[in-house]
């Protein structure tokens, strides 16, 4: 994976694009992307002027930025040493998964009960563009997909403090269920699990959505906890 420092000179700067979101949150929205999706290695220190200089930004919105993503959990920073991206350990990511497995299982039971058929048209919609990039060997589109998916799910079920508790842990378990999907056996099962959400969200079956988002949930989880213990032990 390559990390921004190890880019050229003559590299192309990345800018940011242009929103009304402030800057810090911007370039907080870059780095969380770099860093789910392993271009930020774990553990790995975070040359800040060079990083800084790839995305086009000044050291004041970047060191603003690690502060938010510290407050995540996704960056370390360490008085006199600078800044690291966190580790990610077995028990971390066993705990997360107990907890977030049994939150996004409760969301897709509500989900089931209060979409519309327009969500669950577009969820469908969603599901059947995933599939059909399941095989790329690139796996941007799928995996933003996958995140989108999770996240219509949480959406529909129309509870705002289930969103926040969700999505104050989202961002680690996007990171772990991304090393999770790296492998090709885990992403079939994956896709499987996916068919079988759909297809309970179909019959509005409600109990049976929270089983499978549950199952989904759990298995990824395992996956990414033997690929994790297989490298520290490795």
């Amino acid at each position: 994976m390559t990390s921004p420092s190890s880019q050229t000179a003559a590299a192309p700067v990345r800018k940011m694009r242009l929103s009304r979101e402030p800057l810090h949150e911007r370039v907080a929205g870059d780095l969380r992307d770099r860093i789910i999706t392993g271009d930020l290695a774990p553990g790995e220190k975070i040359a800040v002027n060079a990083l800084a200089e790839d995305i086009g930004v000044s050291l004041t919105p970047l060191r603003e930025a690690l502060k938010l993503l510290a407050a995540e959990g996704l960056v370390d920073l360490t008085p006199n040493r600078g800044a690291f991206v966190s580790e990610v350990t077995v028990e971390q990511t066993r705990n997360l998964f107990e907890v977030i497995a049994g939150i996004e299982g409760l969301a897709a039971e509500l989900a089931c009960k209060r979409m519309s058929e327009a969500d669950l048209a577009e969820l469908a919609s969603l599901h059947e563009e995933m599939k059909s990039h399941a095989a790329d060997a690139a796996r941007d589109r799928y995996f933003a997909l996958n995140r989108t998916i999770h996240d219509r799910i949480v959406e529909y079920a129309r509870n705002p403090i289930l969103t926040m508790q969700r999505n104050l842990l989202a961002q680690q378990a996007e990171r772990v269920r991304f090393i999770a999907l790296e492998r090709d056996s885990r992403r079939d099962s994956a896709m499987q699990e996916h068919e079988d959400l759909m297809a309970a969200f179909a019959a509005r079956d409600p109990d049976l959505a929270r089983r499978t988002w549950r199952k989904h949930l759990i298995a990824s989880g395992e996956q990414t906890i033997a690929l994790l213990a297989r490298a520290e032990t490795g």
